[in-house]
């Protein structure tokens, strides 16, 4: 722990910019949370621009292409006016037809936000309480939560800067990383606290940092391992796998980096900090 203020100087470098990005432009949400319509159009579409042209009122937004079709997000929109904007199409593109419609509405996309928020606060409140009890200290719980907080700011501001500059956006699926990041970020801090935890009661005279020390050090080879197969299968299935998977992976790998970073390199130095102010010396 002779490096304590490098770590968090980059834990900041890596931050910082994340923070301000989601204070100045925020997180680009799909229409899960904003509400609105989504539809593919298929077959035989040759002219993109003039089909994107005709929905030009809906305020629609093309979110992917290729030679067989185009799926198109708009304002919240019907079926039925869909149809009718297709057959003024249909002399120029005579397969076109339309797929996955699916609408959801600003009140449902407002309970979607309050719900992802609530979910953020009862897991994290219910993991502070789980592991100051499993560990009988409270440090434990408040580094640990405060280690997994580090992890899911740099996943929420990677996401707004790749919103601001790429125009990816945030869905449920995404939701679902974030609170899986909590659980593997956790699960890697609470190996090492417990580490730390055995070595202080088999050693009784050996000050608190160099307890640390050690503890990181028989760990370190255990998460690296641990880490890496996850990380190599999530960057298969980033490079590799379909379009409705692609940033869900992305954000499980960003967390699972930061996750293996912040458990030796975050939640350990804290406790080292904790202990410096808040100690029974103090």
């Amino acid at each position: 722990m002779k490096h304590l203020s490098l770590y968090f100087i980059i834990s900041a470098i890596v931050i910082f910019p994340g923070i301000y990005s989601l204070v100045r432009f925020g997180l680009k949400p799909s229409i899960e949370f904003t509400g609105g319509s989504r539809f593919t159009l298929v077959q035989s579409i040759s002219m993109p621009d003039v089909i994107l042209q005709s929905f030009k009122e809906y305020t629609s937004i093309l979110e992917s292409s290729d030679g067989n079709g185009l799926t198109i997000k708009s304002k919240e929109i019907s079926q039925k006016s869909v149809q009718k904007v297709l057959e003024t199409l249909k002399p120029d593109n005579p397969d076109i037809k339309l797929t996955d419609f699916e609408t959801i509405g600003p009140a449902l996309g407002k309970e979607t936000i309050k719900k992802t928020a609530n979910a953020l606060m009862i897991s994290s409140f219910l993991l502070l309480t789980y592991i100051s009890l499993a560990f009988k200290q409270l440090k434990y719980g408040i580094c640990a939560v405060l280690a997994m907080f580090h992890d899911t700011i740099v996943l929420l501001g990677s996401f707004s800067l790749l919103g601001h500059f790429l125009g990816i956006e945030v869905d449920l699926l995404f939701v679902t990383a974030v609170l899986t990041i909590l659980s593997f970020s956790v699960h890697d801090t609470i190996v090492v606290y417990d580490r730390i935890r055995e070595l202080s009661h088999k050693n009784k005279n050996v000050d608190y940092v160099s307890l640390i020390n050690q503890a990181v050090t028989e760990t370190m080879a255990r998460s690296l391992n641990n880490s890496l197969t996850i990380i190599f299968m999530l960057l298969a299935m980033f490079l590799m796998g379909g379009e409705t998977t692609r940033y869900f992976s992305l954000a499980l790998l960003i967390g699972t980096i930061t996750g293996t970073y912040s458990s030796t390199f975050t939640a350990a130095p804290l406790l080292v900090v904790w202990e410096k102010y808040f100690g029974k010396n103090k």
